[in-house]
C-alpha cells in the first residue's frame, strides 16, 4: 500500500468516525460510543496529516455531483496537513473531556445538541483544510460556522448566550461574504474554480486585482481569527460555549483563519509585494498588545483566556508578516524560518490554550462560577487540576522548557533577522514589532501569574470554592494529554519544527527552499545566528531541581519543617478579605496603561450624619471602556438600525408572499445569467 492510499484510508476513517459519532449522539445510550468514534476520527486525522507531511505529493478525492461547478473536491497537501494534525491533537482530548463535564447550564457536556454538533464541528473543520475548490471550501467553512454557532448558543436560555451568538453570527457572515468575494474573484475565469486552476491564472491577474483579493481575504479570514479590530465576537462567544468547545474554538477554529490567509496569500496568489507582510505585521502587533492588555484586567477566567487568544493570534500574524516580507524580497530561507515559526506557534497555542480552557471548565464545574474574585484556595482541593493548569500557564507565558518558549524564540530570531531586509522602513517596523513582542511576553507572564494565583492560591472566597472537588478522571485524562503535548513540543522542537516547515515545500516561490535554521539537539537560527537547545535546558532544570535538596543539606539546612502562623497585620486571624483580588493584582498595570484602558471610576462615600470624619461605607467602581466597539461598531449599528427598521414591511407573515419573493429572485438571477 502506497503512502497516498494510507492517507486516503485514514481520511475515510476520520470522516466515518465523525459522522458515526454525530448519529450516535441522537441517543443517550450511544454517547460513549460516539466519544470513542470521535477519538478514532481524531487519531486518524493526525495519522493522515503526519503521512502527508513526510510523503511527497498530495492525496486527492473527488465526490460526484450532478452539477459540475458544485462538485466536492478534496485534496490533502502538506499545508493542509499541518492544520489537520492540530485538529486531531485537540479533538480527541476534547471528546474525552466531554464525558464527565457537566457544569451549570451545560449538563452532560452540553446536552444532546452539543453531542451531535461536536463531531460535525470537527468534521467541517477537517473538510476546510481538505477543500480543493471554491465551492467545497465555502460549503465546509459555512458548516463550521453554523456548528460552532449552535454550540455557543446551546438552548438559548440565557441573555449572554443569545447576545454572544448574535455577535458571532454577524461577524461570521460578514467574514464569509468577504472570503466568498475573494475566492470568486480568483475563480471567475476558471471552469471549475478549483485551486489548481486558480494557481495557474493567479500570476496573470493585474496587480490591483491581486491586492483587492488579498485585502478581502485578510479581513475575511481575520474576522474568524480574531485580529484586532475584528475580534469583538471572540471574548463573548468563547466563554458561553461548553469548555471543551471553547478549547476547540480558541485552540483550533480561529487558526483556520490563519490557514485561509496562507492558502490565499501564499498558495493561490503566490505571494505579493512587501506591504502585504507589513500590514500583517502591524495588525499582528496591535492584536498581540491589545489582546494581552484586555486579558490583564479581566476577572472572568474564560474571557481572560479568550482575550489571550487574540494576543496569540497577533503573535502568529507577526511571524506571518515577517514571512510574507522575506518572500517578497526573495529571501526564501528566512521566509521558511518565519513561516515555520508561525506554524509552530499555531500548534503550540492549540495545545496550551486547549489545556487552559479545559482547566477553566474543571474550575467552573467545581465552583459554579467563572469570576476569579469568588475563587481561591483551589490548589488544596483540586491539586491535579492545579498542576496541569500550571503547565498550561507556564507554557503560554513562554517559560522554558515548554512549547510556548520554543516557538516565540523562533519568532524573535526571525524578527532580529529582519535587519537584513533591503528596505529601511520595513526593517524599522520589524524592530518595533520585536519590542512589542517583548512587552507582550512580559505582560503575558504577569497575566498568567494572576490567572493561576488568584483561583488556586490563598484562601477560598466563597462557599463553593471551599467545597470544591477534584475534576472527574476523564477530564483529568484530557488535560494530562494536552499537558504532555506542551512538554514534548517544548523539549523536542527540533523534531516538530522541520516537519512543519515541509508545509511550504509546494508553495510558489518557496518550493525547494530550505529554512535558514539548522536543527539538531541545538537549534541555530542561520549561520552565525543565535542557538539554543531546549532539550539540554530541560535536563539542566531537572538536574537543578534534583540537586537542590542535596545543596540544602550540604549547607546545614534543617530537615524538619517548622510551622508558624502567618502574619495578619496585627489581627488575630487571617480572612479571605486580606487577599489580593483579581482587580487589585491588575491595578498597577491598569494605571500604567490608563490612556489605553480609559477607565471610568465611580467613588461614593457615606459619611456618618454626626461628623464627616467618620465614614460608614466606601464604594468604588471602575469599568473599562470598550472603545473598540464604541469607535468601530457603534456608529455602524446606529446607521444600520433605522435601515433595518424600514425593511420590516417585507416581513408580513404571509407564506404566499415569501414564495413570491423567491420566484422573483430566481427570475432576476436567470435574466442576469442570460445577459452576462
Amino acid at each position: 500500500m502506497t503512502s497516498t492510499d494510507a492517507v486516503i484510508g485514514s481520511l475515510l476513517v476520520m470522516g466515518g468516525g465523525y459522522l458515526g459519532a454525530a448519529l450516535l449522539a441522537l441517543s443517550r445510550a450511544g454517547r460513549r460510543w460516539g466519544v470513542a468514534l470521535v477519538v478514532c476520527g481524531s487519531v486518524a486525522a493526525s495519522v493522515a496529516a503526519l503521512l502527508a507531511l513526510v510523503s511527497e505529493g498530495p492525496a486527492g478525492l473527488e465526490l460526484p455531483s450532478p452539477l459540475p461547478d458544485l462538485a466536492l473536491v478534496f485534496r490533502l497537501d502538506a499545508l493542509g496537513a499541518a492544520f489537520l494534525f492540530m485538529i486531531g491533537l485537540v479533538g480527541a482530548p476534547a471528546a474525552i473531556y466531554s464525558l464527565q463535564y457537566a457544569p451549570g447550564r451545560h449538563p452532560a457536556g452540553g446536552g444532546r445538541l452539543a453531542g451531535m454538533m461536536l463531531p460535525l464541528f470537527l468534521l467541517c473543520m477537517s473538510l476546510v483544510v481538505l477543500a480543493a475548490n471554491v465551492f467545497t471550501f465555502l460549503f465546509s467553512w459555512e458548516g463550521m460556522s453554523l456548528a460552532s454557532y449552535l454550540l455557543v448558543v446551546g438552548d438559548g436560555d440565557t441573555r449572554e448566550s443569545l447576545s454572544a451568538g448574535r455577535w458571532y453570527a454577524g461577524m461570521a457572515h460578514a467574514g464569509f461574504a468577504l472570503i466568498a468575494a475573494a475566492l470568486w474573484l480568483l475563480g471567475a475565469k476558471t471552469t471549475g474554480a478549483t485551486f489548481v486552476e486558480i494557481r495557474e491564472i493567479a500570476a496573470s491577474l493585474p496587480s490591483g486585482a491581486r491586492d483587492v483579493v488579498f485585502l478581502l481575504a485578510l479581513f475575511g479570514f481575520g474576522s474568524k481569527a480574531g485580529l484586532v479590530p475584528l475580534h469583538v465576537w471572540l471574548p463573548r462567544a468563547h466563554p458561553e460555549a461548553p469548555s471543551h468547545v471553547s478549547a476547540l474554538m480558541s485552540g483550533v477554529m480561529v487558526k483556520l483563519g490563519i490557514y485561509g490567509l496562507l492558502r490565499v496569500g501564499l498558495d493561490l496568489l503566490g505571494g505579493g509585494p512587501a506591504w502585504w507582510g507589513g500590514l500583517l505585521l502591524a495588525l499582528g502587533a496591535a492584536s498581540a498588545l491589545g489582546g494581552i492588555l484586555s486579558a490583564l484586567v479581566e476577572n472572568d477566567l474564560k474571557r481572560l483566556l479568550a482575550h489571550s487568544s487574540v494576543e496569540n493570534i497577533g503573535i502568529i500574524c507577526i511571524a506571518l508578516g515577517i514571512g510574507f516580507v522575506f518572500r517578497s524580497f526573495g529571501m526564501t530561507g528566512l521566509a521558511i524560518l518565519a513561516l515555520a515559526a508561525a506554524l509552530y506557534h499555531v500548534l503550540n497555542h492549540a495545545a496550551f490554550k486547549g489545556l487552559l480552557f479545559l482547566g477553566s471548565g474543571a474550575i467552573l464545574q467545581a465552583t459554579g462560577t467563572r469570576n476569579m474574585e469568588q475563587m481561591g484556595g483551589l490548589i488544596k482541593r483540586m491539586p491535579r487540576t492545579a498542576a496541569l493548569f500550571l503547565v498550561g500557564a507556564a507554557a503560554i507565558a513562554a517559560l522554558p522548557p515548554l512549547n510556548g518558549f520554543a516557538s516565540e524564540w523562533m519568532i524573535f530570531q526571525s524578527l532580529l533577522a529582519g535587519v537584513s531586509v533591503p528596505y529601511p522602513l520595513m526593517a524599522a517596523m520589524m524592530a518595533v514589532a520585536a519590542g512589542i513582542l517583548a512587552l507582550t511576553g512580559g505582560l503575558a507572564a504577569a497575566c498568567f501569574v494572576k490567572a493561576f494565583g488568584i483561583p488556586f492560591l490563598a484562601m477560598p472566597r466563597s462557599r463553593r470554592s471551599a467545597e470544591a472537588r477534584e475534576a472527574p478522571p476523564s477530564m483529568q485524562l484530557a488535560m494530562a494529554a494536552l499537558a504532555t503535548a506542551c512538554v514534548v513540543l517544548g523539549v523536542l522542537p527540533f523534531s516538530a519544527a522541520p516537519l512543519l516547515s515541509n508545509a511550504f515545500r509546494d508553495l510558489p516561490g518557496l518550493s525547494g527552499a530550505r529554512a535558514a535554521f539548522r536543527m539538531g539537539v541545538v537549534m541555530e537560527a542561520g549561520p552565525g545566528g543565535a542557538s539554543i537547545s531546549p532539550t539540554i535546558l530541560a535536563l539542566c532544570l531537572l538536574a537543578a531541581g534534583a540537586l537542590l535538596p542535596w545543596a540544602l543539606m550540604a549547607t546545614g539546612a534543617a530537615r524538619a519543617a517548622r510551622r508558624g502562623e502567618t502574619w495578619a497585620c496585627g489581627r488575630a486571624t487571617l480572612t479571605s478579605r486580606m487577599e489580593y483580588t483579581s482587580t487589585a493584582f491588575a491595578e498597577p498595570l491598569r494605571r500604567v496603561f490608563a490612556d489605553l484602558y480609559r477607565p471610568t471610576k465611580d467613588l461614593s462615600i457615606d459619611f456618618h450624619p454626626e461628623s464627616k470624619y467618620f465614614v460608614r461605607s466606601i464604594q468604588y467602581k471602575s469599568r473599562m471602556r470598550t472603545w473598540f466597539e464604541n469607535t468601530f461598531y457603534r456608529p455602524v449599528f446606529d446607521l444600520a438600525r433605522p435601515l433595518a427598521g424600514t425593511g420590516r414591511f417585507i416581513q408580513s407573515g404571509s407564506l404566499h408572499l415569501y414564495v413570491a419573493y423567491i420566484v422573483a429572485a430566481l427570475l432576476l438571477l436567470l435574466l442576469l445569467a442570460r445577459w452576462l
